[in-house]
């Protein structure tokens, strides 16, 4: 509503006024000729009051009026002395007229014409009394009346909708006629006189602006895609329509002053529906409309993983999505018919009941489903070296993906059907149980153990706490000395040797061995094949080229803390080398910047020849293995991955490398300014961090 008030001279008031003030306040005064006497000549002295309003007494004071014989007002606007409404020695009355503009008068007399020294104004009073109709439409004409509306330069409407004198119909002094613009509401109206500091005169009555009313719609429950049938009046004032799920209907099949025709999008949801005119203002329906739901009947209840379900009912066009058991989202096969679709079940559902969802988000839960499981009847031979087969037997075979042996490690699956799979043992299997993986995750476990016939050492812990590459890895065990070769992983044969003993083994690490945890295989002098427990394999790499680091932390301004999750920090007991940064948060979600920087100036190189590197150092578990690094280089971002912190920890610092020509988004010349920085995301956390150090952030050349 308006917040300026309203500015309006009463001139009741001032009239009142008038009649309490000396008359000195009221007439304009006139020069007085020289001496008492006026010799019998006309004299004018005052005239008022001033200023005065059209229509009302204007009086002359002087000396030797009645001999006046005209006044003539400015715009040659001459009254007879006939005309007077009063005529004595000392006072002429007359009506101002309604032509009457401002300028000086003359009084006509034999003696001479007597011009006022100061010009007649007048008071100008914008009134507005009427306004017709009452109740009215967008668009269509307003007649206002009142007084002085030829003055008026704005009509201004609820709420703040404005209509200037260049749309305007028609204008004179008592009426003024203009169209009701589309944004405007009901309420008073006003009218200015649109000056710099303007009068503003509101209407007693409210103009009943109308609206768009709903009498109906139909049909309801409606299909989504389908047509929805409006009908009241004044519908052609809509400019939307808008439908549950934020759904705003702009274009219409049919509009009309009693009916709108529309089409119901696919994602609509149940709710009122909402009629918006030009003015914003909502027309809300009574009852809600409601979105159509399909009917479902599954066959069969009992059914494999990768199968084919068949559902059958109505409307089954709008199911968008089907869900099985474990929150697992079956693939819905083309061909599809209103009365009749085909579901595969996906191939890590879960038994359970199966759900089908519309685009509206309407959900139909149907039967719970059977999932079948393989069973593990037999296996044979019950004894066996690693690289020999056995059979399994059982049934429904297909549905395993993995066979895993006690080590834990995994045969390699040879000729199978439904009922029987032919089963490598694989090298590093020890006597127990086979466990069958299915497609979804089950595992189903032998009823007899498998004995692994092998003449092995036994390792039972390594000396160091990892493996660096170059530098000496102690193995621990009994029947060491069966011991023929080593190989890293990388496939990777070890050349280089220390002590051997039947208790101990030195070996160096190849230097190019693979980073991170990994299994070194064991060969004998007998054939036989074996894996030593899993061990860390890593180390920092030396910074090549100072000149080419990103951060090293020395100045604890550049790893800008953005997220608030980090802290530069130089304890002796996490060290590489002085400062390091710091994971602080220990249930750090979504996506969150461990740091950033764009107001420092970074090197510059070009990504074909060179690497990035990091060193890293985990303590402790982040929580969750599904997590990605994204490092911002100039304002593009390259995805780390999880950088190899996929184990429980790193044992230690340890360096990662990437190859910068691998990232395609990065331009060929990577700038040294923009935006710099590390930030991550997990799809499985909240995430502790605070086991997190990093350190050397830099670039190599190849």
């Amino acid at each position: 509503m308006y917040t300026k008030s309203t500015k309006y001279i009463s001139y009741v008031l001032l009239f009142l006024l008038i009649g309490v003030v000396s008359a000195s306040t009221l007439f304009i005064s006139c020069k007085k000729e020289s001496g008492s006497t006026t010799s019998g000549k006309t004299m004018l002295y005052s005239y008022g009051p001033m200023p005065v309003a059209r229509g009302a007494e204007l009086r002359f004071i002087g000396d030797n009026l009645d001999k006046v014989t005209a006044i003539v007002l400015p715009g040659n606007i001459e009254i007879a002395a006939a005309s007077f409404l009063s005529k004595t020695a000392t006072l002429i009355t007359i009506t101002v007229p309604q032509n009457a503009v401002e300028g000086l008068v003359v009084v006509k007399a034999p003696g001479g014409d007597i011009t006022t020294k100061t010009a007649i104004g007048f008071s100008e009073p914008i009134s507005v009394d009427n306004l017709a109709p009452a109740t009215i439409k967008a668009n269509e004409v307003l007649t206002i009346t009142g007084d002085y509306l030829n003055l008026v330069k704005q009509v201004i409407f609820t709420d703040r909708v404005t209509a200037d004198s260049t749309t305007f119909i028609t204008q004179t002094r008592s009426q003024l006629t203009l169209k009701v613009p589309p944004t405007a509401q009901t309420g008073k109206i006003s009218v200015s006189n649109g000056k710099t500091d303007p009068i503003i005169v509101f209407s007693a009555n409210i103009l009943d602006v109308k609206l768009p009313v709903i009498t109906s719609f139909l049909p309801n429950p409606v299909k989504a895609g389908t047509n929805l049938t409006i009908t009241g009046t004044d519908l052609d004032l809509v400019k939307t329509v808008a439908l549950g799920g934020n759904q705003n209907i702009t274009t219409f099949s049919t509009q009309t002053a009693s009916q709108i025709i529309l089409s119901v999008p696919a994602i609509t949801q149940d709710d009122t529906l909402r009629l918006i005119p030009a003015s914003g203002v909502k027309v809300k329906s009574s009852g809600k409309l409601v979105l159509v739901v399909p009917t479902v009947s599954v066959t069969p209840t009992t059914v494999k993983n990768g199968a084919d379900i068949t559902v059958t009912g109505t409307d089954l066009d709008l199911i968008d999505k089907v869900i099985f058991g474990g929150n697992k989202n079956g693939t819905i096969k083309a061909g599809g018919t209103l009365t009749q679709i085909l579901v595969t079940v996906p191939d890590d559902a879960l038994s359970g009941i199966v759900k089908f969802t519309t685009k509206a988000a309407k959900e139909v839960t149907g039967p719970s489903l059977t999932i079948v499981d393989p069973v593990f009847t037999s296996f044979a031979p019950s004894s066996s070296r690693a690289k020999s087969d056995i059979v399994i037997t059982g049934t429904d075979l297909d549905l395993v993906t993995t066979v895993s042996f006690v080590g834990p490690v995994n045969g390699t699956i040879g000729n199978r059907s439904v009922t029987q799979m032919t089963v490598t043992v694989p090298v590093g299997a020890k006597n127990g149980k086979i466990t069958l993986v299915t497609k979804n995750g089950k595992l189903i476990q032998s009823a007899a153990d498998l004995t692994v016939l092998a003449n092995l050492p036994n390792i039972t812990s390594f000396t160091e706490p990892k493996g660096i590459p170059g530098k000496i890895l102690t193995l621990n065990g009994t029947n060491m000395l069966l011991i023929k070769e080593l190989i890293f992983p990388g496939n990777i044969t070890a050349t280089e040797y220390g002590l051997k003993t039947d208790t101990q083994v030195e070996v160096y690490v190849p230097m190019d061995v693979t980073r991170g945890y990994g299994q070194i295989k064991l060969l004998t002098y007998e054939g036989e094949e074996g894996l030593a427990p899993q061990v860390y394999f890593g180390a920092t790499d030396p910074v090549k080229d100072p000149a080419l680091m990103i951060t090293d932390a020395t100045n604890p301004d550049i790893p800008g803390n953005w997220g608030g999750n980090i802290q530069v920090a130089n304890d002796p007991l996490y060290a590489l080398s002085g400062n390091y940064i710091h994971g602080t948060a220990s249930a750090l979600g979504g996506w969150a910047w461990l740091w950033g920087n764009n107001w420092y100036t970074f090197p510059s190189v070009t990504k074909s020849d060179h690497l990035f590197k990091m060193d890293i150092n985990l303590t402790k578990p982040f929580g969750t293995t599904n997590v990605h690094f994204q490092m911002e280089l100039g304002g593009t971002r390259i995805d780390l991955g999880a950088m190899g912190l996929t184990t429980p920890t790193t044992v230690g610092w340890i360096t990662v490398t990437f190859d910068l020509a691998a990232f395609g988004d990065l331009p060929a010349t990577i700038p040294s300014n923009g935006e710099w920085g590390i930030n991550f995301w997990y799809a499985d956390g909240p995430v502790d961090i605070t086991g997190l150090y990093l350190d050397n952030i830099r670039y190599e050349h190849k």
